[in-house]
């Protein structure tokens, strides 16, 4: 008898190994916008690792609209993913589509950006604040410690938005009364809609000596509004270390870029993902790291 279910549970043992190599683990992954190359980097990287360790991958694009979100998680749900690796268009938006996978047993991390009033299993993220904070604390550093400066914010509701507007705020209030915020508005993370806001500082304010903004694209947008009106002077300091951002601090025409690592991220949220089906515990939040890169 004992050799009997010994036989029968190594049959058990191989029919499941079996099962699982037909049936790998699939990888649902929402992003915000896969036309922002920070996020093509984070995509590559979760496909490489995911192939890598043997799971599959459904990647759908939020365009930047929280709407899209929605139904974009209602295909996964239908699909039947495993996980769902999310980077909310709005992290407020956000709480309702996890709370659909959670309806369905689906298990959720978030990564770059938070969700906000509804729980995930783990948020894989940059310091946000601190990287506002330390852009910033450059910025002033660089305009002499004194000055009018404005800020370009990314989204509204997007959480990386929020915490490096909370970082800038910081450093202001660090710096004391010789910093003056002149105008601090929403470039959405574009570039043509910062060029035309940071345009309208220069006009309202020909006085600012220099500008934070939340993401490299707007970044590229006040750096061309600066060249268009003949404002080298301006310190320019973005967010996300892009190539086009890397190069503009080599040239000269940005100051400064905070490097975040959205390949790390992606590799960590597939990582994470697997052991949590595996039953491993994982932390609640999982911190990536961040640097000032000058010329």
């Amino acid at each position: 008898m004992k050799k009997v279910l010994s036989i029968v549970l190594v049959l058990m043992m191989t029919l499941g190994v079996a099962a699982f190599a037909e049936e790998p683990v699939v990888i649902g992954v929402l992003l915000s916008d896969t036309s922002n190359t920070f996020f093509v980097n984070m995509q590559v990287a979760i496909e490489t690792k995911a192939a890598e360790l043997g799971a599959s991958t459904i990647v759908l694009d939020g365009a930047n609209d929280a709407a899209r979100d929605v139904t974009n998680m209602e295909d996964l749900i239908a699909t039947g993913v495993d996980f769902v690796l999310y980077n909310p268009v709005d992290s407020d938006a956000a709480a309702a589509v996890v709370e659909q996978a959670t309806a369905n047993g689906i298990p959720v991390i978030s990564i770059d950006r938070s969700v906000n009033g509804a729980e995930v299993v783990s948020h894989i993220a940059s310091d946000n604040v601190y990287g506002g904070r330390l852009a910033t604390e450059y910025l002033i550093e660089q305009i002499g410690g004194s000055g009018e400066i404005a800020e370009i914010q990314g989204q509204a509701g997007a959480s990386a938005a929020n915490e490096r507007h909370q970082g800038f705020d910081e450093a202001v209030a660090a710096a004391g009364e010789g910093i003056t915020v002149v105008s601090s508005q929403i470039g959405d993370w574009d570039t043509t809609k910062a060029l035309g806001i940071m345009e309208n500082i220069l006009l309202a304010y020909p006085d600012v000596k220099g500008v934070f903004c939340a993401n490299d694209n707007m970044a590229i947008g006040a750096v061309q509004a600066c060249q268009q009106n003949g404002r080298a002077d301006v310190v320019i300091v973005g967010f996300d270390a892009e190539q086009i951002a890397l190069d503009a601090v080599a040239e000269g025409t940005m100051a400064a870029t905070i490097q975040q690592q959205p390949a790390l991220m992606g590799e960590m949220g597939v990582e994470n993902a697997l052991k949590y089906l595996a039953g491993e515990s994982i932390e609640a939040n999982i911190g990536v790291p961040v640097a000032l890169i000058t010329q």
